[in-house]
């Protein structure tokens, strides 16, 4: 049996710059002691006796390549995650984007589609989703496919009712999904206003721009040269006056774009300053 901490420093060098190399994914500025946990996660799980049989299986199995990416990537997520976050969002930010004619919304990091759903569900309380795009984003095709589908365990919807009733929920939650054996698949209308595609926060660039920007539960895996290029990054995707939401253990504090952005009540939004 493989014990822990199988895989050594340099290895994980030679093996992210293989997978760089080859097929464009950059994986050497997320936090080395997640992905080093990680690595050894998948070596423990798929079995593999040495650091060489990894990298040959990386090298010449793109499917496993497909794998190796979900598992590094993280793709833990709820719907109306943080209550208390969308409960500010529904009463002070939803407000002010009602102004606009067209509300652009980019959910960057957005899994398995949970918090775009979310999104949806407060939009259409407030009146708002027949104006509004939301984008949703990640690095992980099959996470995508999930939220395509809109199709999520039973056992998970008493959490995400719970959640939403917290978040200052305005209906039955029930009213937005059909029930079907072990299944819950949530109201092809509520994805009428979401746009899912593939999109890498270490690597691809700006492609719109936006009045809110959510990307929560992603920087913690990111070392800190890295979360200030995806802080540039959104700086330069938001409108003046727009809106940047992270989550609990993350912040822009002391990163190169806290001077443009002034932080909105204690759920981790932060405004942006209107600058020519």
């Amino acid at each position: 049996m493989l014990g822990h901490n199988i895989i050594k420093d340099e290895e994980i060098d030679i093996l992210l710059e293989d997978i760089y190399q080859r097929y464009g994914y950059d994986f050497m500025q997320y936090s080395r002691a997640s992905i080093k946990r990680r690595i050894n996660r998948i070596m423990t799980n798929d079995r593999f006796a040495s650091f060489a049989e990894l990298r040959f299986a990386l090298k010449d199995n793109p499917a496993f390549l497909q794998h190796f990416v979900e598992e590094i990537t993280v793709n833990l997520t709820e719907m109306f995650r943080d209550p208390l976050f969308f409960r500010q969002l529904r009463e002070e930010i939803l407000p002010q984007l009602g102004t606009y004619p067209l509300i652009r919304i980019w959910v960057a990091g957005c899994s398995s589609g949970e918090e775009a759903y979310s999104l949806a569900i407060l939009l259409k309380e407030a009146n708002l989703h027949h104006k509004s795009l939301i984008y949703a984003t990640d690095i992980n095709p099959r996470v995508l496919e999930i939220a395509r589908n809109g199709i999520y365990p039973l056992n998970q919807i008493k959490l995400f009712s719970e959640n939403y009733m917290e978040s200052g929920g305005k209906q039955d939650f029930s009213n937005y999904y059909t029930a079907n054996y072990e299944w819950a698949k949530f109201n092809p209308e509520l994805k009428q206003k979401i746009i899912l595609s593939t999109h890498n926060l270490v690597s691809d660039t700006s492609f719109n721009s936006f009045q809110l920007i959510l990307c929560r539960n992603v920087l913690i895996y990111f070392n800190k040269d890295l979360q200030d290029r995806v802080f540039k990054l959104f700086d330069a995707s938001l409108e003046n006056l727009g809106y940047l939401a992270l989550g609990s253990k993350e912040t822009i504090r002391f990163s190169s774009i806290q001077q443009n952005f002034t932080p909105i009540g204690d759920q981790k939004i932060w405004k942006k300053l209107y600058s020519l």
